[in-house]
């Protein structure tokens, strides 16, 4: 099922590969099993994530699969160029891009590469906002708390 699963500081992170790509990129609550890396590009991944968790200014240079539509392509790569310990709103996002802030929202929830493209730099005008396609206070939304105070940014 994954090609890796890793110790995270909040749970487990499972990764996909497909051919030459990384093709997923998924949070895992702590009860799932560690895989070790079965491939070199898996292997890859998980030093990259691992240097993140050391470091968070850390940069991730892996082949993403193509995923997404142009729109949402157009998001993650808007994702990408938030620095570590920045934050914007979905609205300030949105405006950035010509849409409007539910879609960003949606395109930040269908992100397939979660840690390499930063969704959780994007947060409400009013608070953390939701996660992963969670609004709710659970797992998903103390996974983006973590990510936010690992880069120095603390929501409650």
């Amino acid at each position: 099922m994954f090609n890796a699963v890793i110790d995270a500081p909040f749970g487990k992170v499972g990764i996909r590969i497909e051919g030459e790509a990384v093709r997923e990129i998924v949070y895992l609550p702590e009860s799932v099993q560690s895989v070790a890396p079965d491939t070199p590009l898996a292997q890859r991944a998980v030093e990259q994530i691992e240097r993140y968790f050391a470091e968070p200014s850390a940069k991730f240079d892996l082949p993403l699969a193509t995923a997404g539509t142009a729109f949402r392509r157009r998001v993650w790569q808007a994702l990408c160029e938030i620095p570590p310990g920045a934050v914007v709103t979905y609205g300030q996002l949105a405006r950035q891009l010509g849409s409007v802030p539910r879609a960003v929202g949606q395109a930040c929830g269908d992100n397939c590469f979660p840690i390499v493209i930063p969704c959780h730099r994007v947060v409400s005008s009013s608070g953390i906002g939701g996660f992963a396609h969670h609004a709710d206070d659970g797992f998903f939304r103390n996974v983006k708390r973590w990510l936010l105070a690992h880069e120095g940014i603390p929501y409650a």
